[in-house]
């Protein structure tokens, strides 16, 4: 989930920062050049003030050939000022800048031989500029477009526009104060996205943490662990809230199956002692018919299998409700010590029994329940393994695990059987001629799980069943009793 729910937050906190991030690129490249077009439409009404001089008529009334020559040398030396005062503009700026009459007769320009275009940016704004209005407004530019800037303002005189004021600004430096402005938004972004990813792993760590405890603890009670609980902490108030249904839920179903199991091991206790009675008087009348009798047989047989039931359902029910006691046991001598064990009821039926793996394998077990588990594990081996056949009891450290596998060469089981091997009471059709109850293996999964082992099944090549116990070489997590968790 967490795979799903972070990729997602992160692609709506990076869509919510981009969605500001252009916005606010944008505005700083128009404010920039805003500045730029401010100060460009300044210089050229300072120019065009001095424009106005120049361009208007001397008035020489009266004053004869002397008077209109002198206010020609005066006009002269105002051009002569404009044309000094744009000339130094240019040294200290670099900006072409020029007086234009209507006809595109330079008045004065800087550098000298420099003409205003006639098309493109620069022709709209002399345009514009003639119509009587500045250019206050350019097209933007862009760190990767447009290195020259041209603006115009119109020279008016007595209300008609005379001339034009034009400036051509190189936007180097315009465009790489944009280019920086858009450096540092990008960081800042690149720094809230990481404040945002940051935060979106906090967030989903929050949210999910409770999922990931409630995920195992659901696990180890499907596992058989029945006492496991959700620590109601942490998480959105919705899912603590789930944690304490659950563990409601928990301890209902708890109840309900100590009750089942004291139900099964009263029940089993208590029929114990009327089947005595009753097996008694069954050899009781036996005694007084003839030797043989057919019936009698029968029904001893029949009185002997109810009561290894009931002796079953006990040790199951006394399985599921035991604590176990585990310790750090060498499985591999615990396990000699059972093949030694069943060697003789393995020579009786003509069965090869043999052990082979190390001469020490530690792992952590319950060394009585692991002892009856694997006592049920041999006997079912040797019950369905034919005379002249073997089986072979094999010890192997795996990493983390102890397994102990139980081979024999019995006629195995199908697909589907295996899926049910375990179950209670049940028994392949195939085989219900041979003595069990159908409760052994689900015994030994209920004793193993208890102390944190596992059972499987699996096909035996080239025939026969594979059975493998794995237990845990690390101490287990301790886990209350439940007992103590009720308490």
């Amino acid at each position: 989930m967490r795979t799903r729910l972070l990729p997602l937050l992160i692609v709506l906190m990076a869509g919510v920062l981009l969605a500001l991030g252009f916005p606010l690129a944008a505005s700083q490249a128009a404010a920039e050049q805003q500045r730029v077009v401010v100060d460009r439409i300044d210089d050229t009404a300072r120019f065009a003030a001095l424009a106005q001089f120049v361009a208007a008529r001397p008035e020489a009334e009266d004053t004869g050939e002397a008077g209109g020559e002198g206010a020609q040398a005066d006009a002269g030396g105002r051009r002569a000022a404009l044309a000094s005062r744009l000339e130094r503009y240019h040294e200290l700026y670099g900006i072409r800048a020029g007086v234009f009459f209507r006809n595109r007769e330079a008045m004065a320009v800087a550098p000298a031989g420099w003409k205003a275009a006639a098309d493109g940016e620069g022709g709209q704004a002399f345009r514009e500029a003639l119509a009587g209005r500045r250019s206050h407004n350019p097209p933007q530019v862009w760190p990767w477009q447009r290195d020259r800037l041209t603006i115009a303002s119109p020279v008016v005189h007595e209300g008609d526009v005379i001339a034009v004021v034009v400036t051509d600004s190189p936007t180097g430096q315009m465009r790489s104060r944009i280019l920086r402005g858009w450096l540092l938004i990008g960081a800042g972004e690149s720094a809230a996205m990481l404040l945002a990813i940051g935060a979106a792993i906090r967030l989903t760590g929050w949210v999910l943490r409770p999922v990931r405890v409630l995920d195992a603890v659901t696990h180890d009670i499907a596992t058989g662990r029945m006492h496991s609980r959700v620590a109601v902490s942490g998480g959105p108030p919705e899912l603590r809230r789930l944690a304490r249904s659950f563990n409601e839920m928990a301890d209902t179903m708890e109840d309900v199956l100590e009750q089942q199991r004291a139900f099964v091991a009263d029940a089993s206790h208590q029929l114990r002692n009327p089947l005595a009675a009753l097996l008694l008087r069954i050899e009781l009348l036996a005694l007084e018919l003839p030797d043989g009798n057919e019936e009698i047989a029968s029904v001893r047989a029949e009185g002997k299998r109810l009561a290894r039931v009931l002796d079953d359902l006990l040790g199951l029910a006394l399985a599921e409700h035991a604590d176990p006691d585990l310790q750090l046991t060498d499985i591999a001598d615990l396990v000699t010590e059972r093949v030694d064990s069943w060697r003789p009821v393995a020579d009786r039926e003509e069965v090869g029994l043999r052990y082979e793996g190390p001469a020490g394998a530690t792992g952590w077990a319950d060394p009585v329940a692991l002892s009856s588990a694997l006592d049920a594990v041999v006997d079912n081996a040797l019950k369905f393994t034919p005379g002249g056949g073997d089986v072979m009891v094999g010890v192997e450290a795996v990493g983390d695990t102890v397994r102990i596998t139980v081979a024999d060469g019995g006629p195995g089981l199908t697909e589907e059987e295996l899926d049910r091997i375990g179950d209670r009471f049940w028994r392949s059709n195939r085989h219900q001629n041979v003595s069990g109850s159908g409760l052994g293996l689900s015994i030994s999964r209920a004793l193993l799980a208890a102390g944190g082992a596992t059972i499987g099944f699996a096909p035996n090549e080239p025939r026969g069943l594979l059975v493998t116990i794995a237990l845990p070489r690390t101490a287990p997590p301790e886990r209350p009793r439940p007992s103590e968790r009720r308490a």
